[in-house]
């Protein structure tokens, strides 16, 4: 009787934070109540006294809405989290949010509740897992030889990220992977038959995955499918967990309404009196459960315990790899990593930005031994491949070059999941186009400021033939709406370099790096400000005579030239002009005031040049300033020619900035300036 007490108590947590909530999901934690008791009792290696030691297993509760069935358990086994917690559920300032959130609750290993997410992040885990057996790992030192388990929903099955991820793992045969799908046929709009009647077991076999099916209210049951699923070494693995919804509930089981709902104050009464609880009694955990589920202290200590003393014999044995290790897992990079940044000159121009990009990337490789990334079968494109490495795959898991297909999706929910773990430093490219397909998984990095690093390539109109099917034109402003999220456009080699410096640099958020396809001139940065002022975010890179500018240029990327070009224009007519280079506006807006006052004084009239939406740009013109940008969808053309129809060419933005200095500057000081 003890495991039924044990399993009710979960049930009945879950029932009453939601019913003190008045809102929740208590459906999917009562359903699977029974799997989650066995996986954290008898299967789970963890110590929740030690919620970040490296070997542990990884446990993501994907189906992030039944989130009282992993605060139940995080309590009930002795994590960071009182009973007074899960009676805060879903209030403000509480440690127990609607859906987990990774970094607010001791325990929680990724943010989920957008379904599918967790799938993806799961298989990030699992990659990172074997990536770092094979490079770390020694003969008699498993010091990662841990597994990934995920609880999974039907609706996470339906979310195309889910069938992405799947596809990929199955075929890197990540056999320590172990999802259980809670397959109880029920939605919030009914029952799955109005939309999703496809065989999941067949689908995941042909993914090649080992699937298995049980009674997910079978304890048994659920346990040898486990046994067998971490037997199974060359496939991930898919236990299909038949449950029903609100189990236990007289009125409420197998009910739609059970999915997202209160169950009701009679109703809980009546479901407690089914499932023999006294049915007044609130987050009541009888004396006989919390000594079961606190066994998980002990043991998990004790498994560290032997996990650090063979740590310690494999630092005397192999100190360089320990040492590594230890300051990957402090989120801190190799000494001298840096100086492994190239330079450029105008001698190595002209030169897209993302084939800097290239160049850089593969330099640090030789010096990051465990930046590992791809793309979504772009590399070529976009300049993503290391050189020399091996690919990640099935049969040489070091490999360092992630082949993630046409992916967008589960790339981002991969990398997020590989940040997640730890000891990596994940990186992935697309068309800047293609960010649309990734980019919940990008709000969600940006969300638990996970450093990942995204090479977007091809940034503009500027693509040409391609058309306005691959040439963004909302993507930068739309990027830029994530909060915590840090994107560098940068107009050169040299400041493509420094934009790689700023990404590894930063360790609480995940950085876009925007690069060209085009060729652009490598500055002279004798005649110019450095590069390094990168990092400010933007930055005088050639100024007015004497510094007093009659007005500002400011542009990002490519379209910085374009700036230079007019400024020397607007001195042949008497008009001073600085230019400002703005790679980030977010490195930007993190300075001090009395920085960004000098370099963009209020006073001088200014004109933003940047080949995208204007949105945004507003807030550094100010109100009287001027956007030169694109209001419309692209057209397939040649680039120069596609610059001259919108309006991006030296002689425009001269006769734009001849009508702003006009407006500011009084009529004797144009008769006496004005040459042209």
């Amino acid at each position: 009787m003890l495991p039924a007490t044990c399993i009710n108590t979960i049930r009945t947590l879950a029932m009453d934070a939601v019913q003190k909530a008045k809102s929740g999901h208590p459906g999917m934690p009562m359903g699977m109540a029974d799997v989650a008791y066995v996986l954290w009792t008898r299967f789970l290696k963890h110590n929740p006294k030690d919620p970040q030691w490296p070997d542990r297993d990884r446990f993501v509760l994907s189906a992030g809405h039944g989130s009282m069935l992993l605060y139940s358990l995080l309590y009930l086994t002795g994590y960071d989290l009182t009973l007074e917690d899960l009676m805060a559920f879903r209030q403000w300032g509480s440690r127990t949010p609607g859906h987990p959130e990774y970094g607010l609750t001791p325990g929680v290993e990724t943010t989920t509740g957008p379904l599918g997410q967790g799938f993806a992040n799961g298989v990030g885990m699992a990659i990172a897992e074997r990536f770092l057996a094979a490079t770390f790992n020694r003969p008699g030192f498993p010091i990662f030889d841990h597994s990934t388990y995920a609880i999974v929903s039907d609706g996470d099955l339906m979310e195309g990220v889910s069938h992405e991820a799947a596809s990929l793992a199955g075929h890197l045969g990540l056999g320590k992977l172990v999802y259980l799908y809670d397959d109880n046929d029920v939605s919030i709009e009914g029952s799955t038959d109005i939309t999703f009647t496809e065989d999941v077991a067949a689908r995941f076999r042909a993914y090649g995955w080992h699937v298995q099916k049980v009674d997910g209210h079978d304890l048994k049951a659920i346990a040898r499918a486990i046994r067998a699923a971490r037997r199974e070494t060359a496939r991930p693995s898919l236990i299909i967990c038949r449950t029903h919804i609100a189990y236990g509930s007289p009125g409420k089981q197998d009910s739609a309404s059970a999915h997202g709902e209160p169950l009701g104050e009679e109703e809980v009464r009546r479901t407690k009196e089914a499932l023999g609880w006294p049915p007044d009694a609130r987050f009541w955990v009888p004396p006989e459960v919390l000594p079961v589920f606190r066994r998980a202290v002990e043991e998990g200590a004790a498994a560290q315990a032997r996990w650090q003393a063979m740590f310690a014999d494999y630092a005397r044995q192999y100190p360089r790899e320990a040492a590594l290790l230890e300051r990957l897992w402090a989120g801190e990079l190799p000494d001298g990593w840096e100086e492994a940044l190239p330079s450029f000159s105008p001698a190595d121009g002209p030169m897209a930005t993302r084939k800097a990009s290239g160049i850089v990337l593969n330099a640090l490789a030789a010096v990051l031994p465990t930046l590992i990334g791809g793309s979504a079968d772009l590399a070529p494109s976009t300049q993503t491949l290391l050189k020399g490495y091996a690919d990640f795959q099935k049969d040489t898991p070091a490999g360092r070059n992630l082949r993630f297909g046409v992916r967008e999706h589960a790339m981002g929910g991969i990398l997020n999941g590989m940040a997640l773990h730890g000891g990596l430093i994940p990186y992935g490219g697309t068309f800047l186009v293609f960010s649309d397909y990734m980019r919940p998984a990008v709000r969600l990095a940006a969300m638990m400021h996970l450093p990942v690093v995204y090479v977007w390539t091809h940034d503009s109109l500027w693509i040409g033939e391609d058309g306005p099917t691959h040439q963004p034109v909302e993507h930068l402003a739309a990027l830029r709406a994530i909060p915590n999220l840090t994107l560098i456009r940068p107009c050169d080699a040299s400041e493509t370099a420094e934009a790689w410096r700023a990404a590894l640099r930063r360790r609480n958020g995940p950085t876009a790096l925007v690069l060209t396809r085009q060729n652009l001139p490598v500055l002279d940065r004798s005649e110019m400000a450095g590069a390094q002022n990168l990092a400010r975010g933007a930055y005088v890179l050639r100024d007015a005579p004497e510094g007093h500018p009659d007005l500002i240029l400011i542009a990002s990327g490519s379209e910085v030239h374009l700036a230079l070009a007019a400024q020397e224009g607007l001195a042949a007519r008497g008009v001073r002009a600085r230019v400002v280079s703005m790679p980030s506006w977010e490195l930007f807006d993190a300075q001090p005031p009395a920085y960004r006052a000098a370099v963009l004084p209020p006073t001088v009239p200014k004109i933003a040049i940047e080949a995208a939406m204007p949105l945004g740009w507003e807030r550094y013109v100010g109100p009287d300033g001027v956007v030169i940008g694109v209001r419309r969808f692209g057209a397939s053309a040649p680039y120069p020619v596609l610059m001259e129809k919108f309006g991006f060419t030296p002689q425009a933005v001269i006769e734009r900035a001849m009508e702003t200095v006009a407006q500011d500057l009084s009529c004797d000081e144009k008769k006496t300036r004005w040459t042209g």
